[in-house]
C-alpha cells in the first residue's frame, strides 16, 4: 500500500451528505434502526458485500452513479466488514449510527473515508490502520537491528499511537464496546513486533537474541483475553495469536532432532497449546488453519506432513478450510524437489501472455512482488541486483502477484530494476493452486532442465546462497 498522510483531505460527494440529512431524522431512541451507504470510484464489482464474521449479510448493488444505500430495521452493534473484492475494510456500528462511506478502488485503503452519525470513531480506526501498515512497510530492516537499537525504535513508534488514540478516545467518548478495537488495534500490532523480533532477527542476522532478552520482555501476555468472542474476526489479534504461538510453541532442545523432525514436533506443539489456550472455537479454527498453512509451506516431507495432518483434523472443526489445507497440500506435492514445475500462465510488460515453461531455459530463481508492500518491493529487487552479479549462471525472474495491470507497471516505471525480467502473473488462483504461493516472501530455485532444486526458500534467509552453488 502507498504511504499516505494521516491528515488526509477527503471531498465527500454531496449526494451522500444529503443522504446523511435524510437519515438522520428518522431515528429515535427505542430501535436498532441503521443506515450504510456510500460511493465506489473505480468498482471491481457491481456491488459491496457486508458481512459480519465472515458471513455475508447483504449484498448492496452499486447504482448507475456507482453509489449504495441500505436501510437497516435492525442492526446488532458491533464491527462489521464490506468488501468490493478482492479488498476488504471494517466498519464499526453502535446503535443508529448513520454511515455512508467513500472508496477507490484503486486505491482502496487510502481512499477510504467515512461520514455520518458514527464516522469518526470508523476515520479512527483507519487512521490507525494505515499508520499500522505504514509502519510494517518501514521495518524490514528494523528486525535487523541490536536488542536496545529495536526495542527503542518500536517503544517510540507505540509511545506515539497510544497519544493519538488517548487524544482520539477523549475527542469523539467513544463506547467501551468500541474500545475494544480501538485498544486493540493499536496494542496488538505492537505485541506482534515483539514476538516476531527473535524469531525474524536469527532468520536474517543469523543472531539468536531469546536469552538475552529482558525478563519482562513478554509480560503483556498476561494481560491478553485470548477467549474473547468479539475478537474473533479482528485481523490484529488473529496476527497476534498466530505469532505468538510460534514463540511459546518453540521447542528449545534442537540438537535432539533433525531441522525436518524438529519443525514437525514444533508444529504439532503449536496445535496443543492452541487448543489449549484458546477455548473460542472461531477464534481456535483461524489460528489452527493459520498454523497449518505455515507449516505446509515450509515443512515439504510428506510423511511428516500426514503426521502433522492427523493432529490438525483433530482439533480443526471448520470443514471449509479443511478443504483449503488439502488443495495446498496437493500442490506442496506438486512441488517436490526434482519434479517438474508446474506450468502457469505469465504476462510480459508488451501484455504478451507466456507460460513458465518456455522462460526455463538455465538455472532459474523465480521471486515474487506486489506493489502493496512497498519496503519488499524494492528490497527485494536490490537483493536480485547483487546476486545476478555474483552468480551469472542464473536467471532470475521477477512475478508480481497483483491484479492491476496498470499499477504494476507504474511501479516498474517508479523503480527501473534495469536488467531484471520483470512478469505478471496472468491469474492468481492458478499460481496459488500449482505453485502453493500464498505470500510474497517465497522463493523458487529451479534447474536448467526444469526440475524444482527448493520450492520452498527466502531469499533474506541467512542460508539462501547456499543454494545457489
Amino acid at each position: 500500500m502507498k504511504e499516505m498522510p494521516f491528515n488526509r483531505i477527503y471531498i465527500i460527494p454531496l449526494v451522500l451528505l444529503s443522504l446523511l440529512t435524510s437519515c438522520k431524522k428518522e431515528f429515535s431512541a427505542d430501535n436498532y434502526v441503521a443506515y450504510f451507504g456510500g460511493e465506489v470510484a473505480n468498482p471491481t464489482k457491481p456491488y459491496v458485500l457486508f458481512c459480519k464474521n465472515n458471513i455475508v449479510i447483504d449484498t448492496l448493488f452499486l447504482k448507475k452513479d456507482n453509489t449504495f444505500f441500505k436501510k437497516f430495521d435492525s442492526l446488532t452493534p458491533g464491527l462489521y466488514t464490506f468488501k468490493n473484492e478482492p479488498e476488504y475494510q471494517y466498519v464499526y456500528f453502535d446503535k443508529n449510527d448513520s454511515i455512508k462511506v467513500h472508496i477507490d478502488s484503486k486505491e482502496f485503503d487510502e481512499s477510504i473515508i467515512f461520514c455520518g452519525r458514527g464516522d469518526q470513531k470508523n476515520n479512527f480506526l483507519m487512521d490507525m490502520y494505515l499508520r499500522n501498515e505504514k509502519d510494517k512497510n518501514n521495518m524490514f530492516e528494523v528486525f535487523d537491528y541490536k536488542f536496545n537499537k529495536f526495542n527503542d525504535y518500536i517503544n517510540n513508534i507505540n509511545t506515539a499511537n497510544k497519544k493519538f488514540y488517548t487524544a482520539k478516545k477523549a475527542e469523539i467518548k467513544w463506547s467501551n464496546d468500541f474500545d475494544i478495537y480501538a485498544n486493540g488495534i493499536v496494542n496488538y500490532p505492537y505485541y506482534t513486533k515483539k514476538e516476531i523480533y527473535p524469531i525474524i532477527h536469527k532468520m536474517r542476522t543469523g543472531e539468536d537474541v531469546t536469552n538475552s532478552l529482558p525478563k519482562d520482555y513478554y509480560f503483556f501476555r498476561k494481560d491478553i483475553d485470548y477467549t474473547n468472542l468479539e475478537l474473533t474476526e479482528f485481523s490484529p489479534f488473529v496476527m497476534y495469536l498466530d505469532h505468538m504461538l510460534n514463540n511459546v510453541g518453540s521447542i528449545n532442545y534442537h540438537n535432539h532432532f533433525s531441522d525436518i523432525d524438529l519443525a514437525l514436533k514444533t508444529n504439532i506443539n503449536k496445535l496443543n497449546i492452541a487448543d489449549t489456550l484458546i477455548k473460542n472455537e472461531k477464534v481456535r479454527n483461524i489460528v489452527l488453519n493459520n498454523i497449518a498453512l505455515k507449516y505446509l509451506l515450509e515443512d515439504q516431507n510428506m510423511v511428516n506432513n500426514q503426521e502433522f495432518l492427523k493432529v490438525y483434523h483433530k482439533y480443526s472443526t471448520d470443514n471449509s478450510k479443511k478443504n483449503e489445507i488439502i488443495k495446498i497440500g496437493n500442490a506442496i506435492q506438486l512441488l517436490t524437489v526434482g519434479k517438474k514445475l508446474p506450468e502457469v500462465q505469465l504476462i510480459e510488460t508488451n501484455g504478451t501472455t507466456i507460460s513458465s515453461n518456455d522462460i526455463i531455459n538455465q538455472n532459474t530463481v523465480f521471486f515474487f512482488w506486489s506493489e502493496k508492500l512497498n519496503s519488499h518491493l524494492v528490497a527485494v529487487h536490490k537483493k536480485v541486483l547483487e546476486l545476478k552479479k555474483k552468480y551469472p549462471n542464473y536467471n532470475f525472474i521477477a512475478i508480481n502477484l497483483d491484479d492491476n495491470e496498470l499499477q504494476w507497471k507504474s511501479a516498474l516505471n517508479k523503480y527501473h530494476f534495469g536488467s531484471i525480467r520483470e512478469l505478471k502473473c496472468a491469474n492468481f488462483e492458478d499460481i496459488r493452486a500449482k505453485w502453493a504461493i500464498t505470500k510474497v516472501h517465497r522463493t523458487l530455485i529451479i534447474n536448467a532442465d526444469k526440475t524444482i532444486k527448493n520450492g520452498f526458500t527466502n531469499m533474506f534467509d541467512v542460508h539462501f546462497e547456499d543454494e545457489l552453488k
